[in-house]
């Protein structure tokens, strides 16, 4: 018997299509898609985004390839047998995400190098978010070096994916995290990862809209993408509390300038940027007429 092959569609796209043509793939029947980059372990083609669609059938993936913009040089590939469902494992190993927080995975063991070192288990399974790529790392290592207003706080993470970011933020000294992401699949994720973390208690995990929480947090982080992140700003920026932050993210060096003016209500405190990535830091005056609602 001859051993099951399973099709992928390979596309080159810009970064800031990404999100735009991964909607489109899951229209066309992807079943899932790993995204490719400058800053990931698989490197994408050079300056773009290369994403990659796995199918249930070779049928559907020429479909797929025949719908898609032809400007993206979409192709098939190949993967023999079922080791393709976990052969992305291959390159997720212990890393250090922040200077005091390590990820691992579960298929391996890590020992603390210092006695200040935190570690959490993570799996991202279909969700985005493993720590690698450089829109989380650049929150992750923000909210490290932000520990003093995590202490005791709730916080709230918007997009979520595998809910890295709300659990790096209990790891660092939050009391507890709302996280909210618009794919209900992604939220077993967010509480797997939080059961391997004894974090279940501290974690709520929901599909609810920005203008359903009725709170106010005193930290809140949203990496998305500079497309979405600019026609939700009244909404975001009403869910930090007076003299909070607010941490952006999933934007593109050049895309800055218009993610703050949409957020002009806030002050800037500063950018960090990693390859072709800027992540915003941004804080709320205290002097506002609105009484605030503090998160429970």
């Amino acid at each position: 018997m001859s051993e099951l092959r399973y099709p992928f569609v390979r596309v080159d796209v810009p970064a800031e299509l990404s999100e735009e043509v991964s909607i489109e793939l899951f229209d066309l029947g992807a079943l899932g898609i790993e995204e490719r980059d400058a800053t990931t372990l698989q490197r994408g083609a050079e300056g773009k985004v290369t994403l990659v669609a796995s199918f249930p059938d070779h049928q559907a993936a020429h479909e797929a390839i025949n719908a898609l913009d032809p400007a993206w040089f979409p192709s098939l590939e190949e993967v023999a047998g079922d080791a393709w469902r976990d052969a992305w494992k291959e390159h997720f190993h212990p890393f250090s995400l922040t200077p005091h927080l390590t990820i691992r995975p579960p298929w391996e063991s890590y020992t603390p190098q210092r006695p200040d070192e935190l570690v959490l288990e993570l799996e991202p399974g279909r969700a985005f978010g493993t720590g690698l790529h450089a829109t989380t790392s650049l929150v992750a290592r923000t909210l490290d070096q932000e520990r003093p207003r995590l202490q005791g706080a709730c916080m709230l993470d918007v997009g979520t994916g595998s809910g890295i970011l709300a659990l790096v933020a209990l790891a660092l000294g939050a009391s507890s995290a709302v996280a909210i992401d618009n794919d209900p699949e992604v939220l077993d994720v967010v509480r797997e990862n939080a059961a391997r973390n004894g974090m279940s208690a501290r974690i709520t995990a929901s599909t609810a809209d920005l203008e359903d929480l009725h709170e106010q947090f005193p930290v809140v982080v949203a990496n998305i993408e500079a497309r979405v992140l600019i026609p939700m700003a009244e909404a975001l920026a009403s869910k930090v509390h007076p003299g909070g932050l607010l941490v952006l993210s999933g934007i593109l060096a050049g895309q800055e300038d218009d993610v703050l003016a949409a957020y002009r209500t806030l002050l800037p405190v500063r950018m960090e940027r990693e390859a072709d990535w800027v992540c915003l830091i941004l804080e709320r005056p205290r002097q506002v007429t609105q009484e605030a609602l503090p998160c429970d």
